[in-house]
């Protein structure tokens, strides 16, 4: 898959299913084990029968819809509904009760009945033959104007970051999907903050485990096995270039610096790190108002291309001052000029004009400048945080070879010391380092991806009470 379309959504096909009336119901079961058309719903359907004996059951009063079920199974053909009541079928009821929900959303004219809704445009061809077979067609329709299709990233296989992104929040359908970037970035700023040889391999061990679903109570975390491995990764990488293993034990050279020994080093590195990534956020940021507004909103955004022209001159005049290169300060400032004139202009086009324009103009072009400072110099908190893990593995250490030397009792209570004092600092650090990284990703890095919430991509899927033979086995889904 090209890259470009990898850092994109699903796309995604406007279809209407048309379907002789008295096939409804087979083509909806189709559909509902497909799992991959989500359908326009009635806002106001009244309950149907299934519905009503469904709350009956549960002690409810009858509403529309049983979406709030995990166990629902559709049968190929309609069951006896008072006769699943008796049996207290609650499955089947569930199933039975999302089905007439759909149905109630249907567009009838004579002997056909129509429903719209979107399907993944990979899917469109698969589904199009299930519904053919109950005689009924899948017709591809223009995307309704005004309205966003639904958004979807792309699973990625068995290595996913895409949690990460989801619990931010949903993307707009327009919007770039940097799963693997942000991925990336996460594992890496965790790192900085967790250098350590040893303890990144107790999170190789522990991803390694989570992934054959051990212990099984964490059996649910499965999918974030990736995020685990990568941070451990990246922490036994950091711990190398520290020369930490379970502290600073002398078994590992210094490959790049000891964090207690050049904190001043490390706050620059952790400083130029963030202002990178922070570039690379507001160009990101710039395609994402391209491809939302076009190029005439995109041109004057904070988050666009006019916030891109001053971050980059900002840092390139801040890059010339430091590295004594007149030339390129000066250039750095004018484009940072350039890029502040640019922001103004947009903000002053979102107000009322006038002098009250003209005050918020202000105002909101201050908020603008601190927060580029501020944002920036929040990634000292890698460095700060990576001290502090350093600053409690050497605690420990020392303290480790200080009863070594006493004899017997000595050993004993320098091996106790070792065991207590690396669980608490491994358990505490790695909290505060998930912690503080994912603070970076979303309020520096995200809040320049995302201006606008997309709608979240929910398939309707129903598996069949009956098990399928090899010759009628559906395969799930796979729009990536």
């Amino acid at each position: 898959m090209p890259w470009p379309e990898a850092m994109t959504p699903v796309r995604m096909r406007r279809v209407a299913v048309i379907v002789p009336e008295a096939a409804l119901r087979d083509a909806l079961v189709r559909i509902a084990e497909a799992g991959c058309v989500e359908l326009d719903r009635a806002e106001e359907a009244a309950a149907g029968a299934a519905a009503v004996r469904l709350r009956r059951l549960r002690g409810r009063a009858p509403t529309a819809g049983a979406e709030d079920t995990v166990s629902a199974v559709l049968a190929a053909d309609l069951p006896d509904l008072d006769l699943l009541e008796a049996r207290r079928s609650v499955g089947l009821l569930a199933g039975e009760a999302q089905l007439e929900e759909r149905a109630e959303g249907a567009v009838r004219r004579g002997e056909v009945a129509a429903l719209a809704g979107w399907c993944p445009a990979a899917e469109v061809p698969r589904v199009a033959g299930r519904l053919a077979a109950a005689g009924g067609a899948l017709v591809p329709l223009p995307s309704p104007r005004g309205t966003d299709p639904p958004t979807l990233l792309r699973p990625g296989g068995p290595v996913s970051f895409t949690p990460l992104v989801t619990a931010y929040g949903t993307p707009a359908y327009a919007d770039l999907d940097p799963s693997w970037p942000a991925g990336l970035a996460y594992v890496a700023m965790f790192g900085i903050m967790f250098g350590d040889v040893g303890h990144g391999a107790l999170l190789l061990l522990g991803a390694f485990a989570l992934r054959l679903g051990r212990p099984r109570r964490l059996a649910r975390l499965r999918r974030l096995w990736p995020f685990l491995a990568g941070a451990g990764a990246a922490a036994v990488l950091a711990g190398f270039a520290y020369g930490e293993f379970f502290g600073p034990t002398g078994l590992l050279p210094v490959l790049w610096l000891n964090p207690l020994d050049s904190p001043a080093r490390l706050l620059a590195a952790a400083v130029v790190l963030g202002a990178g990534l922070l570039a690379v956020a507001h160009a990101a940021g710039a395609v994402n108002r391209v491809r939302e507004s076009g190029w005439g909103s995109a041109l004057w955004a904070a988050s666009g291309c006019a916030g891109l022209l001053f971050y980059v001159g900002l840092a390139l005049a801040a890059a010339g001052l430091l590295l004594h290169r007149p030339p390129a300060a000066v250039t750095g400032a004018v484009l940072a000029v350039m890029g502040l004139a640019l922001v103004a202009v947009g903000l002053f086009q979102a107000t009322r004009g006038g002098g009250a324009g003209y005050a918020e103009t202000i105002v909101r072009m201050f908020d603008v400048v601190v927060r580029t400072g501020t944002n920036t110099l929040s990634f000292a908190r890698l460095a700060a945080f990576g001290l502090t893990h350093a600053a409690l593995a050497d605690l420990v250490w020392r303290g480790t070879t200080g009863l070594a030397g006493r004899g017997a009792a000595g050993i004993a209570g320098a091996v106790l010391l070792f065991a207590v004092g690396t669980v608490l600092s491994f358990g505490l650090e790695a909290l505060v380092a998930g912690v503080q990284a994912l603070r970076l990703e979303f309020y520096e890095l995200f809040s320049r991806l995302f201006e606008a919430e997309g709608r979240p991509f929910r398939p309707w899927h129903v598996p069949p009470a009956e098990p399928a033979d090899s010759t009628t086995k559906v395969m799930p889904c796979s729009p990536g």
